[in-house]
């Protein structure tokens, strides 16, 4: 019992500093000097990115952070969650980078929201609703030109899908809990869709 708890706790280490690392942050730091913290958002995710060095590295680091969230997850099916409860070690996995990605120990915890990460870890925890939720939010934020939009609505449904597709409980549970989190780190892209203001896809 004690190896095992030691195993969650270790994952949950592991998949927090894994998150930390932030691309966005790196990439726009090497690329032009800047601290993207201190650029439009503040965000360190893609979006953000987009606007220093466009197109081109919004979709790599968008690539990069979904792989960042789906590596811990991986490993953690394949190491840990057979010696330490059916689903509990990956979810455990999913949440902690996820975090890191959003609460960075190397950026003062700061970061981005998480959104690709996300989907990286649903990616790696059922990659048919990894992928319906990708399709989910590219064909939202075509349409409606707000990538918070397209993120909010998809991670919404992503509980939902899991179910649907007969996924375990934890999963189903994580991406609720997932998807409140992510929700919550887009309070204030939600105000400015509110009053308006929110910036749109260009």
């Amino acid at each position: 019992m004690l190896i095992k708890i030691l195993e969650l706790i270790l994952t949950a280490i592991a998949a927090y500093m894994i998150g930390s690392i932030s691309t966005g942050y790196l990439i726009v730091k090497s690329k032009t000097g800047q601290d993207i913290r201190t650029i439009g958002s503040g965000s360190t995710g893609a979006t953000n990115v987009k606007r220093v060095l466009g197109k081109k590295w919004f979709f790599i680091v968008l690539l990069l952070d979904a792989f960042k969230g789906a590596l811990p997850v991986i490993l953690a099916k394949l190491f840990v969650s057979s010696g330490a409860g059916i689903g509990l070690a990956p979810v455990i996995a999913s949440i902690f980078v996820i975090v890191g990605h959003s609460k960075s120990i190397f950026l003062n915890f700061k970061g981005g929201k998480s959104v690709a990460s996300g989907v990286g870890t649903i990616l790696a925890l059922n990659w048919i609703a990894g992928l319906i939720i990708a399709v989910i939010w590219g064909t939202i934020t075509y349409a409606t030109k707000y990538v918070s939009v397209g993120s909010i609505i998809a991670l919404a449904l992503s509980p939902f899908i899991m179910y649907f597709l007969g996924s375990p409980v934890a999963y189903i549970c994580y991406c609720a809990i997932g998807a409140i989190y992510i929700i919550y780190l887009h309070r204030e892209n939600i105000k400015r869709l509110i009053d308006g203001c929110e910036n749109k896809v260009r």
